[in-house]
């Protein structure tokens, strides 16, 4: 299933014998290697030798390694050097401060800082609420995690998870114009996180929770929203669920079913699953069904959480017990938010007639795309590969600048509602088909609609 991405795009300083076929020699190559060669350019020439950089696509580290062990197989030919233009991307971090105002004079500094500063800070202690409208709190997010469950690595840590973390922060950036800043805790205990989030707060107009594990993000995010005045979201949960709802209400569309005709089965009761759970439940969802790794939630089990037991006492209204394979025969709507290859071809063709599959674990989906393709009518990955990229990119930048906007302390279930909507009316109808029912995550007017949506929510 793993194909060459530009997520381990290589490039190759290539040193060869000068003929009519040289270029031909070493993309050619590459491609039978199988990478996909994005260019190549001449960096040296003389009579007898040629130097090109050779840039492509390949699947993993071992696969770079193997394509420039058969480069050099050629005759005359040797690798000088291998650059990996991921790590490029990252050398020194992917962020920076900037300041807003220029320092060009005393004057400036006497406003920006001392004297003047004084009197900034005396206005916010006469009235806090001011630091909204005084500071960088107007605008700036807090990108706050563990490191205990890191996109799909597990538990790799606070340093590990710093290079994620910027990544969030420069989405923020690019996508809303919200200025986000990493917060990489160096502990995995609750009651510290809450207390390190609560003395950090009044730095920032916003918490974004990211990749921490369940349960414990759970209460992590429940009792910091009881206890500071401004939204904390996890975009694990509440992200994902945003755009799954988006994708689901276009994809209704597309096969022409109603919610409350449709049996809907989840792969994954963590924390993406739970909170799509709630998401669809007021929307006329009744029959979902649930799936842990021992197969269907249901209200005979013991010992669950109290998150997976909410999920136990409203959802499978015929208390189905059994696996998830068995669960997907005659279901409308498969979302899976678990883990690689649980199912197969057959699988999906037990389905009914015109399902919609989302398969969103990442880099390897539930079922493989093309086969789900092959019986579905509807499929969608949270791969940038395949059409229907269920991405949370989507979601978060547009959410948070209108919850920046709009001064808002909490965020409701009908808030993330709207933005859900939002998403699904950038894909008009003449534009609607099985291969697009999301907008690209580039679309410039995604964000604007979203928060344009929220702050009207807000209201």
């Amino acid at each position: 299933m793993a194909a060459p991405s530009p997520g381990c795009s290589i490039t190759l300083r290539v040193e060869a014998p000068v003929s009519a076929e040289a270029a031909g020699r070493l993309t050619t190559c590459a491609g039978e290697s199988g990478a996909v060669v994005t260019a190549l350019d001449v960096r040296e020439s003389s009579n007898d030798r040629i130097v090109v950089d050779l840039t492509c696509d390949c699947i993993d580290n071992a696969h770079a390694e193997t394509v420039a062990k058969n480069l050099e197989s050629l005759e005359g030919v040797a690798v000088r050097k291998a650059s990996d233009r991921t790590f490029l991307m990252h050398l020194g971090g992917k962020l920076e401060v900037t300041p807003k105002v220029e320092l060009r004079h005393r004057d400036d500094l006497s406003r920006a800082y001392t004297p003047g500063v004084a009197r900034v800070c005396q206005a916010i202690a006469a009235n806090p609420e001011d630091a909204r409208r005084l500071t960088i709190k107007r605008n700036t997010v807090a990108v706050v995690t563990d490191g205990s469950a890191v996109l799909g690595l597990g538990n790799i840590g606070p340093k590990a998870a710093l290079p994620v973390m910027e990544g969030k922060a420069a989405l923020f950036k690019r996508f809303a114009n919200v200025d986000a800043w990493p917060v990489c805790l160096d502990t995995q205990d609750t009651e510290k996180i809450i207390e390190i989030v609560q003395a950090l707060a009044p730095v920032y107009g916003g918490i974004n929770l990211e990749d921490i594990a369940a349960p414990r993000c759970f209460e992590i995010e429940r009792r910091l929203r009881e206890s500071l005045d401004i939204p904390v979201f996890h975009d694990d949960q509440h992200g994902t669920a945003i755009v799954v709802l988006a994708a689901l209400h276009n994809a209704l569309k597309v096969v022409g079913k109603q919610p409350a005709d449709c049996k809907l089965v989840l792969s994954g009761v963590g924390a993406a699953g739970n909170a799509i759970i709630r998401l669809l439940l007021p929307l006329g969802f009744a029959d979902i069904v649930a799936c842990g790794r021992t197969g269907a939630v249901h209200r005979g089990q013991t010992g669950l959480d109290a998150d997976r037991q909410w999920v136990a006492d409203h959802t499978n209204r015929d208390d189905f017990s059994g696996s998830l394979k068995e669960a997907v025969v005659g279901a409308d709507i498969f979302i899976g938010v678990s883990a690689p290859d649980l199912l197969d071809g057959d699988d999906i063709a037990a389905m009914a007639d015109d399902a919609i599959v989302f398969a969103l674990a990442n880099p390897d989906p539930e079922v493989d795309p093309h086969t789900a393709g092959r019986h579905a009518a509807v499929v969608a990955t949270g791969r940038s590969d395949f059409p229907n990229q269920i991405n949370n990119v989507l979601a978060f930048p547009g959410l948070f600048r209108g919850l920046l906007d709009a001064g808002v302390n909490g965020i409701s279930d009908d808030l993330l509602r709207a933005a859900a909507e939002a998403i699904a009316g950038r894909v008009a109808p003449e534009q609607l088909n099985p291969g697009y029912i999301v907008p690209s995550v580039f679309d410039e007017s995604v964000a604007p609609a979203i928060a344009a949506a929220v702050r009207e929510a807000a209201e």
